[in-house]
């Protein structure tokens, strides 16, 4: 199977951390989210693919109509290819795929979410930072034993008001262990976003 997103990967250097999936946020790149990644866990294995759509020539995961409104038949098809990619990556680079977690920030958050929601064995857990409810499954996949977590600002001007807590919702109806952290900030990433992944890291 081809490694069809362009990505960087950082192999790990202590067997008993986990593996992460670095997914980068609306105009990032594979390289963005690499300094996080050794922050948060710096004996695990980094894959971090560049979103293969372009807005206006900045790089996301999945196409978008206007700001919050999906192509949900473009998830959907977006989704599959990464978890392809993903399992692709694991034969080639050799990662444990089963303790994959996903670390995504915005646009990177939402594809996550959608892993868990469409293609729940890609990933074990994932750390969604400032995500929005993109995908509402019906019916609900099985996610007993997989951990969430969710980071969103109480000011976050791009985030619907309620999403945060939806999505919440709606991975515990799916049997998902969450856990949802409201920070006192924007859209942006604090100090705070950065301790509660540290530790959320720490627990896989």
């Amino acid at each position: 199977m081809k490694l069809t997103y362009q990505h960087t990967y950082e192999p790990g250097r202590d067997s008993a951390a986990p593996p992460l999936l670095l997914l980068h946020g609306t105009g990032g790149d594979e390289h963005d989210l690499l300094p996080l990644g050794r922050e948060l866990s710096p004996g695990s294995a980094l894959l971090s693919p560049r979103g293969d759509v372009l807005e206006h020539g900045r790089p996301r995961f999945f196409r978008r109509l206007a700001e919050g409104v999906f192509d949900y038949a473009d998830v959907e098809r977006r989704t599959q290819a990464l978890a392809d990619f993903i399992r692709a990556a694991a034969g080639h680079y050799g990662f444990a795929a089963d303790r994959l977690l996903a670390v995504g920030f915005s646009n990177g958050a939402n594809i996550a979410a959608s892993l868990l929601l469409r293609c729940p064995d890609a990933l074990a857990a994932a750390a969604l930072l400032r995500p929005m409810v993109v995908l509402r499954p019906d019916p609900l996949p099985d996610l007993a034993g997989k951990r969430v977590l969710i980071a969103s600002g109480d000011a976050d001007p791009i985030v619907p008001a309620g999403h945060p807590e939806e999505l919440a919702a709606l991975f515990r109806r799916a049997g998902a262990t969450v856990r949802l952290q409201t920070h006192r900030a924007g859209h942006g990433l604090v100090p705070a976003d950065f301790a509660v992944a540290r530790e959320f890291v720490d627990g896989a």
